[in-house]
């Protein structure tokens, strides 16, 4: 059965808005280059090994492999293939001084290839086309609306029924990401930081959520070896009394959604800090509202983060985020986009952008307590959530 390509009125309309969104930045801008899969699929709907090239009076993508398959499975107007960037030069007889390429993505290796048949001077426009992906179509936040409808359901319902005793880290998140395959989900969630790999997610009990990694994120993980520190430890079984740390996106159509859900594996009545671990999650609830509450058009990222902060009950404010200094994250194709509920943030909020909100605390030799869930800023009111709830069941009884 064939996939669903993205509408051409959709791509039509991004790549206006980019023309637009260049002219504003630079009247004079004469050329973009672009070669991250990410980037053109937002504005061609497939992910070829090639480069897109964009003018103020032309578009083509050029494919090396495979064009056939880019033209059934894409509905951008002008395909093309490509034995090397020679047939860029050939199509563009008048190159610009100055072209604009993707600084954070394109390496000196793919830049070197280009200059040989292009003899261009780069310049960055990274920020631009962040900005244009920050705030969505009606046609992104349907693919997102379907695939938090998706992970509501698994993480919610699906995944306290998977906790036994036994289960190690790496089965249990397996098994998760295999419930979200079989109801509709794309399998992989990507990431935009250089430190970050294209995953399946994070499951963590007590001890093993506490640990650090190279991502910046709140949510530890001991991983399946040295050399992939995500999905989980297959050494690590569950047992009573543990805490159950979940950090599994979910995606539908190339757009992701980001929910944590934390569980005590059962009675805290019986854990000697009961009292604390219930406290701690209570407080990342809480925390979990406000934010939702102010994240509205007009706000500014860096005043939510500051206000939030002077919120955070003074028990938990050393292990708040874990070290991380951020509350929350944009999310579409990437995992990790802008805005960021952080400092330095202050361009303000606007209706159509999406964001994972994530509030956690540290528990020494207990494990992280938290929630996350992945809001749509609407016109007027508060945020909306795409995942469902902060305040699930706690407490799984073995």
């Amino acid at each position: 059965m064939p996939h669903t390509p993205v509408p051409a009125d959709e791509l039509s309309a991004r790549l206006n808005r980019l023309r637009c969104a260049m002219t504003e930045r630079d009247p004079a801008w004469a050329m973009m280059i672009l070669d991250n899969k990410i980037d053109l699929y937002y504005l061609t709907g497939s992910m070829p090994d090639g480069a897109l090239v964009v003018t103020p009076d032309e578009a083509v993508l050029f494919v090396r492999r495979s064009v056939d398959c880019v033209q059934r499975e894409s509905l951008f107007p002008d395909i093309r293939p490509m034995g090397s960037f020679r047939g860029i030069a050939e199509a563009f007889r008048s190159v610009p001084e100055t072209a604009y390429v993707t600084m954070r993505t394109m390496t000196l290796q793919k830049l070197a290839l280009l200059q040989k048949y292009l003899p261009f001077t780069p310049k960055g426009a990274d920020d631009v086309l962040s900005g244009l992906r920050a705030v969505k179509s009606e046609y992104e936040l349907s693919c997102m609306r379907r695939a938090g409808k998706l992970h509501q359901l698994v993480i919610e319902e699906v995944a306290p029924v998977l906790l036994r005793p036994g289960i190690s880290e790496a089965r249990l998140c397996s098994e998760i990401c295999t419930c979200m395959l079989d109801r509709g989900a794309m399998g992989i969630s990507r990431f935009n930081q250089p430190a970050a790999e294209d995953v399946l997610g994070v499951a963590s009990f007590s001890e093993n959520s506490l640990r650090a990694s190279a991502l910046d994120s709140p949510s530890g993980n001991i991983g399946t070896c040295i050399a992939m520190k995500s999905i989980g430890s297959s050494a690590r079984c569950l047992k009573d009394g543990d805490t159950v740390l979940l950090d599994i996106p979910c995606g539908y159509n190339g757009y992701h959604t980001d929910k944590s859900i934390a569980f005590y594996f059962g009675s805290l009545a019986d854990h000697p800090q009961g009292g604390l671990i219930r406290a701690a999650r209570e407080q990342c609830v809480f925390l979990e509202h406000e934010i939702a509450s102010m994240m509205q058009p007009g706000a500014v990222p860096a005043e939510i983060y500051e206000k939030i902060l002077a919120c955070v009950d003074p028990a938990f404010r050393d292990g708040f985020m874990n070290g991380c200094k951020f509350l929350g994250h944009s999310i579409g194709l990437t995992m990790d986009e802008a805005p960021v509920l952080a400092k330095g943030f202050s361009a303000p909020l606007e209706a159509g952008m999406t964001l994972a909100v994530e509030p956690k605390i540290a528990l020494p030799g207990i494990g992280l307590i938290g929630c996350e869930n992945t809001y749509e800023i609407v016109q007027h009111g508060p945020a909306q959530s795409l995942t469902g709830r902060c305040d699930t069941e706690f407490e799984v009884i073995c």
